[in-house]
């Protein structure tokens, strides 16, 4: 008996089918091997993309000297020689806001008075102290000089850096809200203080000086003290000075001050150590 030729023809359609079946499943298996191969390739490229700028980017912002240390602190303070003129440096300028005499003028109380405005006695409070900018956060290290009725206060500190652009913030707005104040209370009655901005060179990356003269009565005698106060921000590190006496502010030792010790600063930031510059102090 002949077979039915449909029956072959079907035998032979399903044969095709089974063979194009196996072709199109090969491929599909090797197109999808060759997608995970590219989408492999093509992840770790954008990985190793993304990784590299992070890594470039750290290198860039961080250094070995990016923290600064006790020791950077002190070997970025000026001497006496950053300054020209007489200056000698002096033992535990720490100690200045609560006990200065100057000539006859106990300096320290003549500052110790009250304001009316809270800005205003927080500028008050910080001449010839160590929180101007609020108490830092790291290293920290101070040095004073003095030259006949004038002293000046220098100092080297690390902050958080939020809290230490609020200060900047708070001391740029000083010669406007401060521009004149009365100091009242302790020996010496009513003191008049005003507030003038002071033009410090183009350092750091942030900048405030300003002139304040406290104008009074100390011992029976009319007193007169005009301080320059300082300030330039580096990153979350600042230096501050306050500097000047009965007799005015010295201007330009406040500008040497700034000039010299904001590229000390840098220097140690850098991971170096800055030239000592001859001064006489063992």
């Amino acid at each position: 008996m002949t077979t039915p030729r449909p029956i072959v023809r079907s035998s032979r359609v399903l044969a095709v089918v089974l063979a194009t079946g196996t072709l199109l499943t090969t491929a599909a298996c090797s197109d999808a091997d060759d997608s995970t191969s590219a989408g492999s390739e093509t992840g770790a490229a954008a990985v190793a993309q993304t990784e590299s700028p992070t890594s470039a980017d750290t290198s860039a912002t961080s250094s070995p000297g990016a923290v600064l240390s006790e020791t950077g602190a002190r070997n970025a303070l000026i001497t006496a020689a950053d300054l020209e003129g007489d200056w000698t440096q002096v033992d535990k300028p720490q100690q200045w806001r609560d006990s200065l005499l100057v000539g006859q003028v106990d300096v320290a109380a003549f500052l110790n008075g009250k304001s009316d405005a809270a800005d205003c006695q927080q500028l008050l409070d910080s001449l010839y102290d160590e929180t101007l900018l609020g108490t830092p956060s790291g290293a920290s290290a101070l040095n004073g000089f003095e030259q006949g009725d004038s002293r000046l206060l220098y100092q080297v500190a690390a902050y958080q850096k939020a809290g230490l652009d609020k200060s900047m913030k708070s001391l740029q707005s000083l010669p406007d809200t401060c521009d004149q104040f009365t100091v009242t209370g302790g020996d010496n009655g009513d003191r008049t203080v005003q507030v003038v901005e002071m033009e410090l060179p183009e350092e750091g990356d942030a900048r405030q000086g300003m002139t304040v003269t406290v104008k009074g009565d100390s011992g029976g005698e009319s007193v007169t003290l005009t301080l320059d106060v300082a300030v330039v921000q580096i990153g979350a590190d600042a230096i501050t000075v306050t500097n000047g006496g009965l007799g005015g502010a010295g201007h330009d030792a406040t500008k040497a001050a700034v000039q010299q010790g904001t590229q000390r600063l840098k220097d140690v930031l850098a991971g170096g150590t800055p030239t000592p510059t001859p001064s006489g102090i063992e």
